[in-house]
Formats: structure tokens, sequence, C-alpha cells
């Protein structure tokens, strides 16, 4: 059974066990699957029914086409918005974001297994989407990153939670650099749960659509995990270490100490021949409040739950809308492509204490605020 609002795709496959797996394909492909409000919406009212189902044993998401999973929010609308009331904060910001952190959280407290296929590009919020699915897949072509410091955002999409549970000082490099992280840089630092090739998607559902799934969650957990592991044995065979693994020790090192210290630091590396060129000369083009913010974002520490930090993030991220440089890092990437942003101040250095302080004190009470009533996930 298939059906669709056309920017998301939702069918059901039948299983010999009498249970049905719902596979939920992004399907804007010349968008590489960016999501927007509606596609947002119709993805979180979708698995909150097949949640209530009892004949769904498990979900599946997965990109339209070969080149990406989803390479992440469409902000054109909050862009337009902030553009027409500088300074303030927008309803369409606040919903955006509301409610792609509100299916974010679902996917993370999600009692049956979902699975992620994430093939191809997997990038800001499709890596949200991704972040939170208890099986979490890459194949040979996946390219994942956090790219948001080149449009005046930071890591949000729960990258407060994550990105500090990763080894050393990986998650901070992660968010200042942008660095496009192969499948085995994914493994290494958690973002991965398995490995198989693109050719073995088919084989994999032929598969799942086989498997003896019944009423209960832990047990069709289990299932999953092991075929994952069966269909991807062969796989990981050949599977060699990739560079945040191979260079975790520099990484730790180069990103250590205050932010100045660590600007002063990677100015003067000598990136010639580097596999450092391209991730630290975005980073040195990156919006100087973004960089301000990650690294403040990411001494955050792992005390936050994961509701707690959506919260943190809503406000955060609609404050880098009306006060940070995220209209112009769009208008330069995505509007005008002129890839020539201007940001508001030049240096790191330059960047007011007060302003970041400001960007990082929440709009809402805690009463008041959209998040309110995330509730924990029950261990």
């Amino acid at each position: 059974m298939t059906h669709s609002s056309n920017s998301v795709v939702f069918q059901t496959l039948g299983t010999s066990s009498g249970k049905q797996i719902g596979v939920m394909t992004l399907n804007m492909e010349q968008a590489l699957n960016a999501i927007n409000l509606e596609m947002v919406q119709s993805m979180l009212a979708q698995l909150m029914r097949w949640q209530d189902d009892d004949a769904i044993a498990m979900v599946m998401l997965d990109g339209a086409g070969e080149k990406a999973f989803c390479a992440g929010g469409d902000v054109r609308a909050i862009y337009h918005a902030s553009v027409a009331t500088p300074g303030e904060l927008t309803q369409q910001a606040t919903e955006f974001f509301e409610q792609e952190y509100r299916l974010d959280h679902l996917i993370d407290t999600y009692a049956k297994p979902i699975l992620v296929w994430g093939a191809g590009i997997v990038m800001g919020g499709g890596l949200g989407l991704m972040m939170g699915a208890s099986h979490r897949v890459v194949t040979e072509g996946s390219r994942i990153a956090m790219p948001e410091v080149t449009i005046g955002l930071y890591p949000d999409v729960g990258g407060s939670y994550f990105l500090n549970r990763m080894p050393g000082k990986v998650g901070l490099f992660l968010g200042l650099t942008a660095y496009n992280m192969n499948a085995a840089d994914a493994k290494f630092v958690g973002i991965a749960n398995h490995y198989i090739l693109d050719d073995d998607k088919q084989p994999l559902l032929d598969s799942l659509a086989c498997l003896n799934w019944g009423d209960d969650t832990e047990v069709n957990h289990n299932l999953l995990t092991h075929e994952l592991n069966r269909t991807g044995a062969d796989a990981s065979v050949g599977f060699s270490k990739g560079r945040l693994e191979t260079y975790k020790n520099d990484i730790d090192v180069l990103m250590s100490g205050s932010l100045n210290e660590i600007m002063a630091r990677v100015e003067e590396l000598n990136l010639n021949d580097s596999w450092l060129k391209r991730p630290i000369e975005t980073m040195l083009s990156g919006s100087p409040i973004s960089l301000q913010l990650i690294y403040r974002q990411a001494h955050l520490g792992i005390d936050l739950s994961l509701a707690e930090v959506f919260r943190f993030e809503l406000g955060l991220s609609v404050n880098c809308c009306a006060l940070g440089d995220f209209s112009e890092g769009v208008r330069a990437l995505l509007i005008d492509k002129d890839r020539n942003p201007q940001w508001k101040f030049n240096r790191v250095a330059d960047v007011p204490v007060s302003l970041i302080e400001q960007m990082l004190s929440s709009p809402w009470s805690l009463a008041s605020h959209p998040l309110a009533q995330l509730e924990e996930p029950v261990l």
C-alpha cells in the first residue's frame, strides 16, 4: 500500500509473518531531499499513526534517487520571513524548528525499530532524522556533515547532544569545520551503527520481508540488528579506518584551549596537500558568530537530556535567524548563490560577548516554551 504527500511517499510492505514494514521515502530528489515544513508535518503524523498500529513491526526512512538521503532543511521560507522583519523572532522560524525538533525527538524515543538508510548526502536536518533512529546504516557512498557554520547557524537537530558524546574533541572539530565524513568516520563517531553496500539495499528489504516479526518490540529490534549484521558482514571485512580515527590525537591538539587559541593555531597551519585544507578553509570562511556559538555549544557537556537539548536549540535557532548571520549566510549560499557572505563581524575576536549571551538565552520561559511538553523516553 502506497500513499504520499508527493514530497514524502509512505508505503507499507507485507511480510511473511503477517506484520508490515512502514517505509517513508523523502521524495524531493531535485532538492537532494531537503525537508520543508510540510514534509516534517506529514512525517510526524505518519510516524505517530504507525506507532499506534499493531500491524507495523518496524519503520524505514530513505531518500529518493541515488545522490542523497537528505541534504538538510529547506530554509528559504525562514530566510524570507527573517529578511522582512530583521531583528525579530518570526513565526516561520519558530514553527519550522519546533516541528523539526518534535520529529527528531519522536524518532529518538520511538519504541519500534527505525532503520535509516543514510546513503549519499546526509547533512544538517538529514542528520537530525538519522541520529535518533535505532538502526543507522551508511554505505560506501555516504557523505555526512554538519555544515551550519557556512550559513550562520550551528549544528542543531540535537547536535548539542550527540556532538558532545563523540570521542575527544572530534565533535567540536566537526561543528567548526563542516568536515565531510565517510562511512568509516560516521561509524567511529557513533553516527552510524551499520555499514552495508548500496547494492545490498534491495536484498536487505527482501530479507526483512521474510523475518518472523512479532508484537515484542525488543525482539523486533534484535531481529533487525541481526539481519543488518548479516547483510553487512562481507562489506565490513575490508573496512578501513577513517581520517577522524586516524588523526584523532591531532584533532584533539588542534581543538584544545580557548576559541581564540584554536583560531590562531589553525591560521598558522600549512595546508598544502593536507586533508585538513578544505575543512580549515571552510572554518576560516564561516560565520564568526557561528564559530562562537559552536564553541559554546561544545562546552554544554553531557548533562542535558535530549528534551532539554531541543528546548535549548529552539531558542538558539530562532535567535540565529533574528540576531545572527543566518539571513546573510542563506542569501550567499542559497538565494543569490554568490558564495560571498558579508558577515556581521570579520573575526571571532570581534564578536561581542553580550551578543552571544543574548543569543544563548531563551526567548521563552520554561512554562511558555513551545517544546515544554516534550517527554523523556521511558527506559
